[in-house]
């Protein structure tokens, strides 16, 4: 029951802190990166997942980590974002990284062009006075594309193995 509760809770938990944490302050904490990883291994031998299957799954992320960070290097992405989405793709493996790229790359779009609209405007004076707000109409501020990471991934994770594999029959008894 708590393997059950563990991955239904981790993930999803560790995703909204991501994509909170990129709106209010346009980063993402490397201990949330890190924290994925610890959940993916830590639910990954718990439950006794094949090491074939660890393969992969790692070999997705650090796919996923060398394309993320060949765009961060680009000045494309961030950081945070570059770390989180090769994060999520551990979790996923490449049975559902595709999903969450395009998922992901959907959502980002819309993201982008819904805050470069947003920026067009000008701020209402009785909001300017919230820092993370003013800094997120800020023209010169890039887009926390971890929103979009975040959402993508939570689209896609109701799919996967580690939710098929919860036994909601026995968590809704107790």
């Amino acid at each position: 029951m708590i393997l059950d509760l563990a991955r239904l809770l981790i993930f999803p938990a560790l995703m909204a802190f991501a994509a909170a944490s990129d709106l209010f302050t346009m980063t993402i904490s490397n201990r949330v990166s890190l924290a994925l990883v610890a959940g993916f291994f830590i639910l990954a031998f718990a439950g006794g997942m094949a090491p074939h299957a660890l393969l992969t799954h790692v070999g997705a992320g650090a796919l996923v980590l060398a394309v993320t960070f060949t765009c961060f290097a680009m000045g494309w992405v961030g950081g945070g974002d570059a770390k989180v989405a090769a994060s999520v793709a551990l979790w996923f493996g490449f049975p559902h990284l595709m999903d969450f790229a395009l998922y992901a790359s959907l959502f980002g779009g819309a993201l982008t062009l819904l805050l470069l609209q947003f920026r067009q405007w000008p701020l209402p004076f009785g909001l300017a006075g919230q820092a993370w707000l003013a800094r997120l109409h800020a023209k010169e501020t890039g887009i926390p594309y971890g929103i979009a990471i975040a959402i993508g991934a939570l689209v896609v994770y109701p799919e996967t193995e580690w939710v098929k594999a919860i036994d909601l029959a026995h968590l809704a008894l107790r």
